[in-house]
């Protein structure tokens, strides 16, 4: 598959000619072609990386690849504010709504090709098989071992460490991942280690339910070929103070692009 990155612009909108891969529609549109795609790239990754050979480029040839696979099942992505990104000159924390799946798969390849990044996630992901594996070598932050405040140490201590390498660190604040955004719901923790590694936020709405939530496997739930996808970066903002500003600033963002996208 030829990579030629053109998601990474300012702005992105799948082409209306991107025409559907031929094993998708011989598959009578079940979820079996898109996740068999899905675990070939972990199997392939995973691979790659016991063999000492992940790389920046390579977390973001992977993406790619995820991408081009929802597109290829019907998927319509729309993209905007990449030119936020690439706005400030160092690394920032983006802090964004969570819903499914999808957005771990597709945001590396939107912003590692700008700033090398990883993820804060939760510990069973990082001790999965295979996918685990990708999780260690980004260097992910994980969470859920023991208490919130053993959580709240480890992003701070681990996260300033990172950002002050270069490394950008991407963080959902919801305490689990779903279709409603509450404010509320939404810990400020991303807010608080932006402030403690002094260095701006970056907020991603984002809709992706185009890859459903499964009920005996979470990851593994329905495709939604009619539903669009939609990922906005908002402009950086500094945090000051306690920060209560900047959370409410990033909750409104959210709150106001899910509403226009519903």
């Amino acid at each position: 598959m030829e990579l030629d990155y053109s998601y990474s612009l300012n702005n992105y909108d799948t082409p209306p000619s991107r025409k559907r891969m031929i094993r998708d529609i011989i598959g009578f549109k079940t979820r079996f072609f898109f996740f068999s795609r899905v675990l070939t790239l972990i199997l392939r990754f995973s691979r790659a990386i016991k063999k000492g050979k992940y790389s920046n480029k390579m977390w973001c040839d992977a993406s790619f690849y995820i991408i081009k696979t929802i597109e290829g099942c019907g998927g319509k992505i729309h993209i905007k504010g990449m030119d936020n990104i690439s706005s400030v000159s160092g690394p920032v924390v983006f802090i964004g709504n969570h819903m499914s799946s999808l957005e771990t798969f597709v945001i590396p390849g939107l912003v590692c090709p700008k700033k090398p990044a990883t993820f804060v996630v939760k510990q069973s992901l990082v001790d999965m098989p295979r996918f685990g594996t990708i999780m260690k070598a980004s260097k992910a932050i994980a969470v859920g071992r023991k208490s919130p405040i053993d959580d709240f140490k480890a992003v701070m201590k681990e996260g300033v460490e990172l950002i002050k390498s270069g490394t950008s660190i991407i963080i959902f604040p919801q305490s689990t991942r779903g279709l409603k955004f509450t404010p509320d719901e939404f810990s400020s923790i991303g807010v608080k280690l932006a402030k403690n590694a002094g260095v701006p936020v970056i907020p991603i709405a984002l809709k992706t339910d185009f890859w459903g939530n499964g009920r005996m496997i979470k990851d593994f739930g329905p495709i939604h070929r009619e539903k669009k996808i939609y990922f906005e970066f908002g402009a950086p903002l500094t945090v000051e103070g306690n920060g209560k500003q900047t959370q409410t600033d990033i909750c409104n963002f959210i709150q106001e692009k899910l509403l226009l996208w519903h």
